[in-house]
């Protein structure tokens, strides 16, 4: 772990080579020479991985591969970051001051550059709380946070969206203020809080905020249904580990193809891209209404052979989970409709959608995931995108 003097250090060098970056040009030579600063922070113990975090943004920025923009804002929102994060003491307050030193630093680098992206800089400082929560613990962890905010940042400059920067902070208030609501009541942990609140924000801003309440009618669909009975589903040995609560794992298995039609909807308006996104939506809350409340049925049957299995078996059926995924579905769907976001027809194929992905993860779930090819994860986002896909086709042939 490294110590703040440490950091209070790198935090300097890195304000520095910010304040020098449009003045010392060509990019390699800033490059260059912020590299032989940062050998000197390698050469102490405690800031090696500092150093080599620094060192590799400098190499990108240097070869061309990221813009001054994007390698500035990442480094003030690591560096600074982290420090913010070790100054603090205890969760979730931790995690606060990391969030608003990297927003703070990140725009003040905004405004001293001249350049207008405050998407950019919102998804690069959710990206690296979220990864410093999931890295917690592990001495390369700002490497990897280093990494995943210059990759985020430079795929939201390339995509190049505008935004009012009113609406940005609109959705930031809601999705963090869900995502904290769901932490405070243990739905999800610090990762699942971050994760969720993503998501959030790129569902409004890419789409509107009825896609939001959309997904959140899936989140409430699927917290009901783990409490379900959950006393019976602990006793059975069923029941979902942690209390039920939610991490970033599960947050991206059912939420990451609905995100990735909410961008490519806001990006070309095409209504192939809400049946996408509806569909995978029907899919996450089918399969998890079926799964909790399917195992407090009867015997279930192996989808594969229609033979009976123990309760809990992956790609295990029940006439209840069956008829619940269904009702779950419908729900979403109707919603959707309700607040304007789905037709008549698109709100049939949601329901249809729906009952193919729920279905489709128990099949993966007998075949691949019991055979420990994939983990259960890997089988929601399996069902969740073919859901999807399935009710973007039916849209489109409807």
């Amino acid at each position: 772990m490294t110590k703040p003097l440490g950091l209070v250090l790198a935090s300097a060098l890195t304000l520095v080579f910010i304040s020098l970056a449009p003045l010392l040009q060509p990019a390699w030579l800033l490059s260059c020479l912020l590299i032989l600063f940062s050998l000197v922070l390698f050469l102490i113990r405690d800031t090696r991985y500092v150093s080599l975090s620094i060192i590799t943004l400098a190499a990108l920025y240097g070869l061309g591969w990221l813009s001054m923009f994007v390698f500035t804002c990442t480094l003030g929102i690591v560096v600074i970051g982290e420090l913010a994060f070790r100054l603090a003491r205890g969760e979730p307050a931790s995690y606060l001051y990391h969030l608003v030193a990297a927003i703070g630093v990140s725009f003040a680098v905004m405004l001293y550059l001249g350049y207008s992206a405050p998407l950019v800089v919102v998804m690069g400082v959710v990206v690296a709380v979220l990864l410093r929560a999931v890295l917690r613990g592990r001495d390369d962890a700002l490497m990897i946070e280093a990494l995943g905010v210059a990759m985020t940042m430079f795929l939201f400059e390339e995509i190049n969206f505008e935004v009012d920067l009113a609406i940005l902070a609109v959705a930031a208030i809601i999705a963090f203020g869900f995502g904290y609501t769901s932490y405070r009541f243990r739905v999800a942990d610090i990762s699942g809080l971050f994760s969720g609140a993503m998501i959030g924000i790129i569902l409004i801003v890419f789409a509107d905020v009825r896609w939001f309440l959309i997904m959140l009618t899936f989140f409430i669909i699927g917290a009901g249904a783990t409490r379900y009975r959950y006393g019976d589903k602990e006793m059975l040995g069923v029941a979902q580990e942690h209390g039920g609560v939610r991490g970033y794992f599960n947050v991206f298995a059912n939420g990451l193809v609905a995100t990735a039609a909410a961008i490519l909807y806001g990006v070309t308006g095409h209504a192939a891209f809400v049946a996408l996104f509806m569909g995978s939506v029907a899919s996450a809350a089918a399969d998890t209404t079926a799964s909790e409340i399917g195992v407090t049925g009867k015997t279930p049957y192996l989808i594969t052979t229609l033979q009976p299995v123990p309760r809990g078996t992956n790609g295990g059926v029940t006439l209840r989970g069956e008829v619940a995924a269904v009702i779950a579905s419908a729900i979403v769907a109707v919603t959707a409709w309700l607040m304007g976001v789905a037709d008549p027809w698109m709100v049939v194929v949601t329901v249809i959608a729906g009952f193919i992905g729920t279905n489709v993860d128990s099949l993966v779930g007998a075949t691949l995931e019991n055979s420990g090819r994939i983990g259960n994860s890997g089988t929601n986002l399996a069902a969740t995108f073919v859901g999807g896909v399935s009710g973007m086709v039916l849209y489109l042939l409807g």
